[in-house]
């Protein structure tokens, strides 16, 4: 009898984690780093300090209602942030090494310290714009680093 009720009641807790959802809050840090040649870039790593509900400046568009969002944009923007200075990935002597391997160093102190307080990597996106040619003088580097924890 007791190994029946010891067995139920490790059943009833088994489903009851089973089935609760875990809430998580999301930080995002992206790092642009810039390949402009001749070093005229500018790179940092940012991370908002701000929060804003995407509901304020979303609106819904039927076949009926086809009005365009008019959210104002002074009210989106984030003036509460981290900026850390990253070095460009080229000066005038072309492709800098030594400062990719610095910009490393700063992106892998920001991870560890999130990872101390308690956040943890989930995702990572990267995406480039580079050098297009023969009069384009535009290129970044840019790579969001997605990190989640429990609420």
């Amino acid at each position: 009898m007791k190994k029946k009720l010891v067995l139920i009641a490790l059943l009833v807790l088994g489903l009851n984690t089973t089935f609760s959802q875990e809430v998580y809050e999301f930080q995002i840090v992206t790092v642009i780093e810039s390949i402009v040649p001749s070093g005229l870039g500018r790179s940092r790593m940012l991370t908002t300090n701000d929060v804003r509900d995407y509901k304020e400046f979303t609106s819904t568009r039927t076949g009926e209602d086809d009005k365009r969002n008019k959210s104002n944009r002074s009210e989106i923007r984030v003036k509460g942030f981290d900026e850390t200075k990253l070095l460009n990935f080229f000066n005038l002597g072309g492709i800098r090494f030594q400062n990719i391997a610095a910009n490393d160093a700063l992106v892998t102190s920001k991870i560890n310290e999130m990872s101390t307080q308690g956040w943890e990597l989930a995702f990572i996106n990267s995406g480039v714009e580079s050098f297009g040619g023969k009069g384009d003088g535009n290129g970044i580097y840019v790579t969001r680093y997605t990190f989640k924890r429990k609420k």
